[in-house]
Parts: C-alpha cells; sequence; structure tokens
C-alpha cells in the first residue's frame, strides 16, 4: 500500500522522528509539532487534525517521563489522556484510522515470564494509567493500531536514555542505572519501519513492539559505552530501591511480541545489533 497520507503527532519528538522519517519513505506525511498544535490546551489537537484531512493519524505526543507525570498527574491526563481523545474524535469526523504509541508501563511487574498482549494490565504509575486510558479510548475505534514499546533509543532532538548517557560519559560526568530493572529495548527506526508495515497490511488491534532480548537498564548503558568506545568508568549501578525515583518502575517489563507473529510479520532484530548501528550513526552525539 502506497500514498497514504498520515498525520504524525509529537513529530520533533523521541519516537515521532523516526515515525515521520520512515512513513514519509512511502506516504505523504503530515509532521504535527507543539507549534502546530500544543496538546496542553485544549482543542487545539482536534482543530489541527482536522485541518490535515489525513486518512491515518500516527499519535506519537505524551508525556512519556513517569516522574514527570507523577509530579503533574493533572498535565500527564491532559496530554496523554484527553488528547488522545480528541485524536479519536478527529480521526471519527475524518474517517481515519489511529496508530496509538503505549507503553509497556501499563504492567505491575509481577510476572517472570514475558508479557503477552492478553496479559491484564495493572499500571502502578500515574503515566502507566494514562496511557492505559489512552489505549482503552483508541480500543473503541473501528480501525486502530496500538503499538507497547519499551526503552526508547533512536536518532532526535529529544534525548533518549542511550544519547542523554553517553553524552553525559563522554564529558566525563556521572549516570546511574538500575541493576534491576529487567526489559526490553526499541530502537525508534526498527519499531516505525514495523509500524509501518502493520498499518500497510497488518489487522488492526494491540501489538507489542520492541528489539529482541531481555536486558537490564545497566547491561544496555554499558553496552552502548563499550559500542561508543567510552570509558565505564563514571557508569554507576544501583538497585531500582535506591535510585529514589518520584514516578514508579517495575524490576520487570520483558515483552513477548506473539500478535506480530501470529499476523506473519518478521520480528526486529536483536537489541545489541540495533544498539551497534545507532551508535555507530553518531546521532547520540546531536
Amino acid at each position: 500500500m502506497s500514498g497514504l497520507k498520515i498525520a504524525v503527532t509529537g513529530a520533533n519528538g523521541l519516537f515521532g522522528t523516526a515515525l515521520v522519517r520512515t512513513f514519509g519513505e512511502q506516504h505523504d506525511v503530515v509532521p504535527l509539532t507543539r507549534r502546530d498544535a500544543d496538546l496542553a490546551n485544549p482543542g487545539e489537537l482536534r482543530s489541527a487534525l482536522l485541518k490535515t484531512q489525513v486518512e491515518v493519524i500516527v499519535h506519537s505526543a505524551a508525556i512519556r517521563d513517569p516522574d514527570t507525570a507523577e509530579t503533574n498527574p493533572e498535565l500527564a491526563r491532559r496530554i496523554n489522556v484527553e488528547a488522545t481523545a480528541e485524536a479519536a474524535q478527529a480521526a471519527e469526523e475524518l474517517g481515519a484510522a489511529v496508530v496509538l504509541i503505549s507503553t509497556d508501563a501499563v504492567f505491575d511487574g509481577k510476572k517472570r515470564t514475558p508479557y503477552v498482549e492478553t496479559d491484564e494490565p495493572n499500571p502502578p504509575s500515574v503515566y502507566g494509567r494514562s496511557k492505559l486510558e489512552a489505549e482503552r479510548i483508541v480500543s473503541r475505534l473501528p480501525r486502530h493500531w496500538m503499538f507497547r514499546v519499551s526503552v526508547l533509543f533512536g536518532p532526535a532532538r529529544s534525548e533518549s536514555f542511550v544519547s542523554k548517557e553517553l553524552r553525559i560519559l563522554s564529558t566525563g560526568g556521572v549516570y546511574t542505572v538500575a541493576t534491576d530493572q529487567l526489559g526490553t529495548t526499541t530502537y525508534t527506526l526498527d519499531a516505525a519501519r514495523t509500524i509501518r508495515s502493520v498499518v500497510e497490511s497488518g489487522p488492526a488491534g494491540l501489538y507489542h513492539l520492541c528489539n529482541q532480548g531481555p536486558c537490564t537498564r545497566a547491561e544496555l548503558a554499558l553496552a552502548a559505552a563499550e559500542l561508543a568506545g567510552i570509558s565505564t568508568a563514571n557508569l554507576r549501578s544501583l538497585p531500582l530501591a535506591e535510585m529514589h525515583r518520584p514516578g514508579p518502575r517495575v524490576a520487570y517489563s520483558v515483552m513477548e511480541m506473539q500478535a506480530l507473529q501470529r499476523a506473519g510479520f518478521n520480528l526486529p532484530r536483536p537489541w545489541r545489533e540495533a544498539l551497534q548501528e545507532f551508535v555507530a550513526t553518531g546521532d547520540w552525539k546531536s
């Protein structure tokens, strides 16, 4: 399928950058940034979307930092929930489909085997609860795809876990990571390619999406620094409980991509291969 007109919200964000680049290779993309629609202002997103006359709305804009959401719950609800409702309303008025970028933070971390799409969500954080509400809004639309992703890295103006770490370590700063936070990680360009394929030919519904293989945050940080040739002397590792962050994190959030497999799609490559490519691009330096 080619020639779709697609709006991408959060177009300058960490995931939005990859989505605009990837969909733009085959489709007509309308990138929407905060300048086009400030999600904190009621009505702006719906109004901006209605002007686009698109066939698909890829809604990636969100407050994705758990600490920001926990300390500003009203803002998190406004942006993550109410703005999603505006996107859904605009889609209904346009007759468009919606792609929602969601998160592994909808789970409580009590499992010790990978989470699948049919597992019951039970988010312990404001961030996770707001994204679960967003999922429920989008799931009521007749044409939708929802993708739960994990800790992101990729080319963007906004910082990712990996980019921030490498910049801090490369300038002699100290970077602290959790030793016991086990999950998956997602290279935004790999994920965007998969999303494009699903939107072009896959069934509607909920998908888990990440690069293959589990890793702790400490393993991810160590691998990134080693690949970049940066000293790890200032990389500090602590148990999650000792990091005292405002937003709750869970110790286990490994995801399995059953829905992609059942739909016949190739899974993204292992995370170390994707990380090696990203580090080699030098995008983390910009």
